[in-house]
């Protein structure tokens, strides 16, 4: 690294404007840059509140009604029916903030979306027609075909909708880990009508980063649906309301959100070893390892320009890498001063996120025992403590997010494209300003709106079901058409 990009204790400079965004940039260029940047931070991050619900949330559902169809009780039932309310809920608010994103493609970042169209394009192909179209389908029947088909069928479109918006986390996945790791490509043309090429369909599909980034967020997901049961279940007991079914659901999903925080350990730790040799600037702004050599594990700490300040326990994080505690791992000092992404908020991120998923285990295994101990609903003071907890997983998926793109900085498509250089050429300032006030506003009113609907749904309780239908009510075709 030349000479100019230090100071003279050797440091990094605190990310200069021109190393961050690019020298030939000017100010107003570099404006257009951020607000791009905090208008897709800002609606990724909303919109990403809503698919590990309805993805955990599937699961849990398939989990209850198998149950009333093995059982026969009619608990189950209620207890279903009334799920899948919620369910509808936070699929239509998904859906409507999802829908945002694809235009800022187009507006925001048209360079990105010509340089990536032909990769990026296929996954959302797939993303629609295997995954939304199936998951749309069925909900139809899932939530309207009570007493209008066989108890089978209904079953079988609960599995469709759960399996729809997993298969939609695999390919904005998929997309997404192709950013992080492409493969499967070559790039065609040179300048601004370069475009990367797809050579090998399932390359692109299975590169370095997708199964290991797919199965933590997955897991992920299922421990966000399950506490959101878990906090709802200890509501009610909290409340002495409904006592039976909420026993019953905390159970589910006590068993689901710890069986699922276990798989998140591991798929963390095999997608912490594929960072660190793919992408390992990555790893040492994550651990804020500035020396090349042996790896610790900060527990608490504050980087800064060339050293990091805090609690570290020395080796470990080389022994849980390579299983050899003296397994060397590159610093920030021997990487490209260009190349360095934000150290500070990805350091923080990411030990935000770890230390949400220790807690969560911590905190649902005792819970469990507890259930298992026959104890749980005489201790309040823990009950009570379940009800916010969902708040929990939300604040660890987004934390894990940020870690991901900001740790991928200052590359869009890491080692391709600059996040500089994917700009519409364009786009105005004032454009992107006008446009993010009224996404804010259009969000925070979907918001509030989504909390009005699940807040009035979880007070009126799963005894206020559908009206039973009316057998003079047509149902079929054949009873309506002349």
């Amino acid at each position: 690294m030349s000479e100019d990009m230090r100071t003279q204790d050797g440091g990094l400079r605190d990310y200069d404007w021109k190393v961050r965004f690019g020298a030939s940039q000017s100010l107003g260029e570099m404006s257009v840059e951020i607000l791009a940047r905090i208008q897709f931070a800002f609606t990724a991050a909303f919109h990403y509140i809503y698919p590990p619900l309805s993805i955990g949330l599937g699961l849990m559902l398939v989990m209850m009604e198998g149950k009333y169809l093995r059982t026969g009780n009619e608990m189950y039932h209620r207890m279903t029916r009334f799920w899948v309310q919620i369910f509808a809920i936070i699929f239509g608010i998904g859906v409507a903030t999802g829908i945002v994103m694809e235009f800022e493609f187009g507006t925001n970042w048209a360079t990105y979306s010509r340089y990536v169209g032909d990769v990026f394009g296929s996954a959302l192909a797939a993303e629609g027609i295997f995954a939304f179209f199936l998951e749309s389908g069925f909900l139809a029947i899932l939530v309207f075909g009570w007493n209008r088909v066989s108890p089978k069928m209904h079953f079988f479109s609960t599995i469709m909708v759960a399996v729809g918006s997993t298969f939609s986390a695999v390919w904005i996945v998929v997309a997404n880990s192709w950013m992080q790791t492409p493969a499967g490509f070559r790039i065609e043309g040179s300048g601004l009508t370069a475009k990367a090429r797809i050579t090998d369909f399932w390359g692109m599909v299975f590169n370095p980063s997708s199964m290991q980034r797919l199965s933590h967020s997955v897991s992920a997901a299922w421990i966000t649906g399950a506490m959101l049961v878990v906090s709802v279940s200890a509501f009610y007991l909290v409340r002495k309301q409904h006592v039976e079914m909420s026993r019953a659901s905390l159970a589910i999903g006590l068993k689901v959100a710890f069986v699922a925080s276990i798989l998140q350990v591991i798929s963390g730790h095999y997608s912490a070893v594929q960072v660190a040799a793919t992408q390992p600037e990555k790893m040492a702004a994550m651990e804020g390892h500035w020396e090349t050599g042996p790896l610790g594990m900060t527990l608490l700490g504050i980087p800064s320009a060339g050293h990091t300040s805090g609690i570290t326990i020395p080796n470990v994080g080389s022994l849980l890498l390579a299983l050899d505690p003296t397994h060397p791992v590159k610093g920030l000092n021997d990487i490209p001063a260009a190349n360095i992404p934000p150290v500070g908020a990805t350091f923080q991120f990411f030990h935000l996120m770890v230390a949400i998923g220790v807690l969560l285990l911590v905190m649902i295994g005792y819970a469990l025992i507890q259930l298992w101990r026959g104890k749980i609903e005489n201790q309040t003071w823990l009950l009570k403590l379940l009800v916010p907890a969902v708040i929990l997983p939300e604040l660890g998926n987004q934390f894990g997010w940020f870690t991901a793109e900001i740790g991928r900085q200052p590359w869009i498509v890491y080692g391709l494209l600059r996040t500089s250089d994917a700009l519409s050429k364009v786009v105005r300032s004032e454009l992107i300003v006008t446009s993010l006030i009224l996404f804010t506003l259009i969000y925070v009113l979907l918001f509030l709106l989504f909390m009005y609907s699940l807040d009035r749904k979880i007070r009126r309780g799963p005894d206020a079901e559908y009206d039973p239908i009316d057998p003079g009510v047509p149902t079929t075709f054949a009873e309506v058409l002349p």
